[in-house]
Order: structure tokens, then sequence, then C-alpha cells
């Protein structure tokens, strides 16, 4: 077997053991997020209070007046705009009820997210049955989800759109 062969071999052993080396963390991390400090109060309220969370096809303001929630959404074409609360539960939950308003009528809806904190990253979970998943690293990273809310109103003028083209 030539030395390049060797060196080949060395270097694609490396990678895997690497790669599953890598997967047995992330799989073992994964699994004590559960263990891992809840946020507490202050700290959610830190994450969200006056920002816009903007996701794929919307988004979500959560306004410290009130506490009042408002989203919109165009999820696979489907416009539709939430108007409602958001309140933190137990250590480390977030949760929002709102009113989402459709072409074919009103539903209300509640949807809560868990937080954790290990090592300084912060981790999330759409509760009750969502896979835990970095929300921020160390250090914040722009791909993180946290990088997603925005301080602001990102809402307010897409959803008086919303309303009007609802109402048509």
């Amino acid at each position: 077997m030539s030395l390049r062969c060797v060196t080949l071999s060395v270097v694609v052993a490396t990678m895997l053991a690497t790669g599953a080396f890598a997967a047995a963390a992330q799989a073992n991390t994964v699994s004590n997020i559960s263990k891992a400090r809840p946020l507490n109060s202050e700290e959610i309220y830190q994450l969200y209070n006056s920002r816009s969370w903007l996701w794929k096809a919307g988004a979500g303001h959560f306004s410290v007046k009130k506490r009042r929630f408002t989203a919109w959404s165009n999820e696979e074409g489907s416009p539709s705009y939430g108007v409602g609360q958001w309140f933190i539960t137990g250590p480390g939950k977030l949760c929002f009820r709102a009113r989402w308003q459709t072409k074919n009528g009103v539903w209300p809806k509640l949807t809560c997210f868990s937080h954790r904190e290990m090592n300084g990253a912060i981790y999330q979970k759409r509760e009750p049955e969502g896979e835990w998943y970095k929300f921020r690293g160390v250090p914040p990273r722009r791909g993180d989800e946290w990088a997603k809310l925005r301080h602001g109103d990102y809402v307010v003028s897409r959803l008086s759109k919303m309303r009007t083209h609802l109402a048509d």
C-alpha cells in the first residue's frame, strides 16, 4: 500500500470518527437539555418584550403594553392573522394565546415554547411534543433562531393589510 493510500485512509478514518463523535456529542447534549436550567421569568421577558419574531412566512409581535400578541402568517399560501396575549408560565416557558382569523373563520390557538440554558447556550422546544434545538449559541450566530427576534413591531403594517384582505 502506498503512503498516499495510507494517508488517505487515515484522513477518512479520522473524518468518520470525528463525525461519529460529533453526532454522539450532539445526541448527548440534546438528552441533557431536559436536565439544564430553565430560564427564569425575567430572562424570558428580556428575550421577547417589544420584539417581533420573524418567521419563514409571517411574524409575531410581543408588545409590552398589556402583553398583547399580534401576528400574521401566509403559511402554505393561506393568509391569516392572530390577536391575543403572550404570557410566561412555569420556569422557562413562554406562551401566546391568539384568535386566528382566516377566510374560513376564527380559531383560538395556544402555542408554548420551553427554554433552557446549558453552558451559556439557550435551547428551545415547542410544547408539548417539539424537539430541543439550539435557540442561541455561544457566541450567538447570525443563523440562530434568536437572531430572528428583532426589536420593534414588524407586524402592525402587514396585520392591517391582512385584516382588509380577509374582510373582502
